[in-house]
């Protein structure tokens, strides 16, 4: 009986043995990663508004106040829209 379990088990180890491992598989993958890139838009010199305090005060009556307020504001929505771009475009630089 145990020499029965002896060859048994000697025939397992030998089976065991003669396998062979399988090849490892090797597989590429991409890797996108984000890597941070300096944007520096070219904006140019900050504007002169004509809303200045000097101007508002140097100004006759309200009705010119007014104006240079309305023209202030008016240069300083399109400054603002010109800014918002750079910012969208540094945005979109690092895609």
């Amino acid at each position: 009986m145990t020499a029965r379990l002896v060859v048994c088990l000697g025939m397992l180890a030998l089976a065991g043995c003669a396998t062979t491992a399988p090849a490892p598989r090797i597989v590429t993958k991409t890797v996108q990663v984000a890597v941070p890139v300096s944007c520096k838009p070219a904006l140019g010199p900050e504007p002169i508004y004509p809303d200045t305090d000097a101007a508002l005060r140097a100004a006759s009556d309200v009705y010119e106040r007014v104006k240079l307020l309305v023209a202030g504001r008016l240069e300083r929505i399109a400054h603002e829209a010109l800014l918002n771009a750079a910012v969208a475009a540094c945005e979109g630089a690092g895609t």
